[in-house]
């Protein structure tokens, strides 16, 4: 029994073997041992390229700049008097002229009516004085009467002319003192919230005393500073009057333009910098008195080698960029004039109509093999 059982698993082993050549003739072609021995393909990488162009571009320069008001003006009082009228909203825009404040004005309005009485006295008194001065003079010609009434009549006339003087002058003042109650906007812009409201009573000569404030909104400056280095070409740029001015506001996606107003005459030795003021037209009021924005000044525009700005990258040599020609990506140094938004201007190292890597880099080696991505899914 032993030595059949021995025979049959024999025989099983055998079939096994059989079974396992037929599978592998089977599920192997021929020279499929061979493919395997062969080295594997060169490995490519999928890119998106970009095109090395000469087109005109901005020479500018960034700084931090000052929103400062052209004008500003602090409302105050004249007179002292209880405001009885606030003619404006809280930072509202007031116009040149627009009626403010009113204060009682009715003290001012009854030294007024006493001042006209007077003067009315003062021209009767001047006209009885002449009279005089008439009577006397015929009296004294018929000798009928000294010389020392005549004088007297003549000195009481000067005397009542130079009262009404006095009174038409005192006149004049509370005029002008009546026309402090009404208190108009000396200049157009911004006005502040009134710092009192009717029923106050507000005094001059204190100078912690302010009604309100105006601040000038359209034009309006921008003050910012420049390296020294920069002022040469500062200047040029203004005697070609090549000259702009953009500021940026942080969260505003439009943009305030306007023109160098002034460079200051003379560099900070402390900084180094010199102080430029530009003058905004502000229309549409992007600009904010003592805002913070980003200035950007514009010298002049020349024709410059342009790539987009992602295709330059920095290594432990500078800035390099990858050219693609047939489908090989090599490294190419190039050396960076600026960068102007999304584009940088290349000194050198390129040239017009070259093909660069401008995503897909971190996969790259210099003499790698690539093919152009397809266009993306919406674009």
């Amino acid at each position: 029994m032993k030595k059949h059982a021995w025979g049959l698993g024999v025989l099983a082993v055998g079939a096994l073997v059989v079974v396992a050549a037929m599978t592998r003739t089977w599920w192997s072609p021929e020279g499929a041992s061979a493919q395997g021995q062969r080295a594997p393909s060169a490995r490519v990488v999928p890119i998106d390229v970009g095109q090395v162009v000469t087109k005109p571009m901005p020479v500018r320069v960034e700084a931090l700049g000052t929103v400062t008001p052209i004008a500003t003006v602090v409302i105050k009082p004249r007179i002292d008097s209880e405001i009885v009228g606030v003619h404006f909203d809280d930072g509202a825009l007031v116009a040149k002229g627009d009626l403010l404040f009113t204060l009682d004005g009715r003290a001012i309005e009854a030294q007024i009516r006493q001042a006209e009485g007077n003067i009315e006295r003062d021209k009767a008194q001047i006209e009885g004085a002449d009279r005089d001065v008439k009577r006397y003079t015929d009296l004294v010609a018929k000798s009928a009467t000294p010389v020392v009434n005549l004088d007297n009549a003549k000195t009481a006339a000067s005397t009542f002319r130079g009262a009404l003087k006095a009174d038409e002058g005192a006149l004049d003042n509370l005029k002008v003192m009546l026309s402090y109650t009404v208190i108009h906007a000396p200049i157009s812009g911004k006005i502040s919230a009134a710092a009192v409201k009717i029923g106050n009573f507000v005094r001059t000569g204190s100078d912690t005393v302010q009604l309100a404030t105006i601040n000038q909104i359209a034009p309006i400056y921008l003050s910012f500073g420049m390296p020294q280095r920069m002022l040469p070409d500062v200047r040029d740029a203004l005697e070609a009057r090549t000259a702009k001015v953009e500021a940026l506001v942080l969260g505003q996606p439009r943009r305030a333009e306007g023109e160098v107003a002034m460079v200051d005459n003379a560099v900070d030795q402390t900084t180094g910098m010199v102080a430029i003021r530009a003058t905004m037209p502000n229309a549409d009021q992007i600009l904010w008195p003592g805002a913070l924005v980003t200035v950007q000044l514009t010298l002049r525009v020349e024709q410059a080698v342009v790539v987009p700005s992602v295709a330059v990258q920095v290594g432990q040599n500078g800035n390099f960029v990858f050219v693609v020609k047939d489908n090989v990506a090599n490294v190419r140094p190039v050396k960076v004039a600026r960068v102007v938004d999304l584009e940088t201007v290349i000194a050198e190292g390129l040239e017009a109509g070259e093909t660069v890597v401008v995503d897909g880099q971190l996969l790259l080696n210099n003499g790698t093999k690539v093919s152009l991505r397809g266009p993306k899914a919406g674009s």
